[in-house]
């Protein structure tokens, strides 16, 4: 195995996991930043008014994200393991 193939092995482990982590990273993101803008424009300043939203933005996300989800993992698992003889 070169160098440069574990290079490679890491940065397309990184970039999946990118891509598998994103959608639900996103989901939360934005429904905390709407929440915190409500908020603001509200003066309620309560620091639990911001979970439930977000858990609940986040597990819709994943369910509906899923089986995209689970397809990456396959894909880069089956890569994976496929290019191990040649990289021996």
């Amino acid at each position: 195995m070169q160098p440069q193939d574990a290079i490679d092995i890491g940065r397309q482990a990184l970039t999946t996991a990118l891509l598998i982590g994103s959608p639900v990273l996103l989901a939360g993101m934005c429904v905390g930043l709407l929440i915190g803008l409500l908020q603001a424009l509200t003066q309620i300043q309560e620091q639990t008014v911001v979970f439930v939203p977000k858990i609940v933005a986040m597990v819709v996300v994943l369910s509906l994200a899923l089986p995209w989800l689970i397809t990456m993992m396959v894909q880069y698992s089956t890569n994976l393991i496929t290019a191990i003889p040649g990289n021996l």
